[in-house]
């Protein structure tokens, strides 16, 4: 056999096979077509009893004749002394709280049958009108004559005005078909069936309500009759929800829900029944969790004082007086969380504390500003003359000037400044290096060179200029002649030349 009769049988066998499994699909898929008639059935019968069975069960009439028997009894304090699991009423609480759940499922279905047998005469009311309630009055109303939607008073009590309007709009455009005797009669009874679930679950609400304010008062004053009486059926009664800590508590009617495939974020995990009750829910999506947690922990404490049905400061039972408070510090918490923040202001620096430094004294700082203050020679060569151009020093444009040194009329450089009232505790050779340092010799400035053992002196003089002289001979002499002519012991002399006849001193 070649490679191409190969080829050939392989492709004869591919094909035998897929005919093989299209004909087993084919076989197979009257089978699903029944199951989903089936289903269709079941949804969607005739009569809205097949699906709807709560109305005609025997535990529904049950429940709503004993709660018509205890609600006829007037409440009594007496009736709730001790345990609340040993009176009577608490079962049928519990059960009429759990059946509130059911008849909320049974409207969901005959909803949706109503809406499914009345799209074939107006599709367009399901988008107009969302809610299943009014929904089911609407349709109620309307029935197989959509002109009613103009002028009704009934219907002004279901809609708001603008949803009227639109809704009588649509309907005279509508493509949809009038509905049969027998399709009108069905849609009648459940509607009416709706309504009275309705009614019936409302009944029930009343009961519980008027019920748990004399089982657990405290714990109603803070999440409602209807959550607390769900909390206590689910924890197994008043007595082990006081022992319940406040983290388990907040879990209490948690669902766990699996989605294979598909999103989690929409499921809400650790969430509650406390969680969706009405306090927590009212307050914005960021704070239900922490404020879920803050409501726990206040019913644990409620749980605890309405457990042991004792008066507080001798008020009558029941006493909701630990309820209210707990709640007005719920609520007080809840106004602090959702404050603005407050605004911030700008404040300048405050004053420095530190003081004035103390000054140092005595003798080491005395000396300090006498050998780092300005000298009497910096302070007049810093000294300007308003309106002179003064002369550089340098010769060289730089702009360095002295100043007020060397010009006529500047007078001389003042010297070391002795103080009267000092001078005689000043030693007698400090006084003799004053005196040596006030003269003055020949010129007007005086360089003094005290660091060779002769002193040597350069004096600017009008007639030779420079000169250097010997002021120690200087002033010897001129002590030697002072003693001579001004002495205090001196006398007076006679002088050589007596030839005029004229007398010296």
């Amino acid at each position: 056999m070649s490679l191409a009769d190969e080829l050939l049988a392989d492709l004869e066998e591919a094909a035998e096979e897929e005919e093989g499994g299209s004909y087993g699909e084919e076989e197979e898929e009257p089978a699903i077509e029944d199951v989903q008639e089936e289903t269709q059935l079941d949804l969607s019968g005739d009569s809205v009893k097949s699906i709807a069975k709560l109305w005609d069960s025997k535990m529904f009439a049950e429940i709503m004749m004993k709660i018509e028997e205890y609600i006829s009894k007037q409440a009594k304090a007496s009736e709730v002394m001790g345990p609340v699991e040993a009176a009577p009423e608490y079962r049928v609480i519990v059960d009429a709280n759990n059946l509130t759940v059911e008849i909320e499922n049974e409207l969901n279905i005959i909803h949706k049958f109503i809406r499914d047998k009345y799209s074939k005469r107006f599709p367009e009311l399901e988008s107009l009108v969302p809610n299943a309630l009014d929904y089911i009055r609407t349709v109620k109303e309307l029935g197989n004559s959509l002109d009613k939607c103009k002028n009704n008073e009934n219907l002004q009590q279901i809609l708001t005005n603008a949803t009227i309007m639109v809704v009588s709009v649509t309907a005279s455009t509508t493509q949809g078909q009038q509905l049969t005797e027998e399709e009108l009669e069905r849609l009648e009874e459940a509607c009416d069936m709706a309504l009275e679930l309705n009614a019936s679950k409302h009944r029930i609400y009343e009961y519980v309500e008027s019920r748990m304010s004399f089982i657990a008062p405290n714990l109603s004053i803070i999440i409602g009759a209807s959550t607390a009486a769900k909390i206590m059926g689910v924890a197994g009664g008043l007595t082990n929800l006081s022992k319940m800590p406040a983290c388990n508590i907040m879990l209490l009617g948690a669902q766990r829900k699996t989605l294979s495939g598909f999103s989690s974020t929409s499921v809400l995990p650790h969430t509650g029944y406390i969680y969706h009750s009405d306090i927590v829910q009212s307050l914005p999506p960021d704070l239900r969790r922490k404020a879920a947690r803050l409501v726990a922990a206040k019913c644990t404490l409620a749980a605890r004082v309405d457990s042991f049905h004792e008066s507080t400061e001798g008020k009558p039972l029941p006493c909701p007086q630990v309820g209210y408070e707990l709640k007005d510090e719920i609520e007080r918490k809840f106004d602090k969380w959702q404050e603005p923040p407050p605004v911030k202001q700008v404040k300048p620096l405050p004053a420095p504390l530190d003081g004035q430094r103390k000054k140092r004294g005595g003798r080491r700082y005395r000396k300090m500003k006498e050998r780092l203050g300005l000298t009497e020679i910096r302070k007049q060569a810093n000294r300007m003359s308003f309106g002179e151009i003064e002369e550089d020093a340098y010769q060289e444009d730089l702009g360095f000037s002295l100043g007020h040194l060397g010009k006529s009329g500047s007078g001389r450089v003042r010297q070391t400044q002795v103080n009267e009232a000092t001078k005689a505790r000043i030693s007698k050779t400090l006084q003799r290096t004053l005196q040596k340092q006030s003269v003055v010799y020949g010129g007007k400035s005086t360089i003094r060179d005290r660091s060779s053992g002769t002193a040597s002196s350069v004096a600017f003089t009008p007639l030779q200029g420079l000169e250097i002289v010997n002021p120690q001979a200087a002033e010897k002499k001129v002590a030697e002649a002072n003693q001579k002519y001004f002495s205090s012991m001196a006398e007076f002399l006679k002088v050589k030349g007596e030839k005029n006849g004229l007398m010296s001193t």
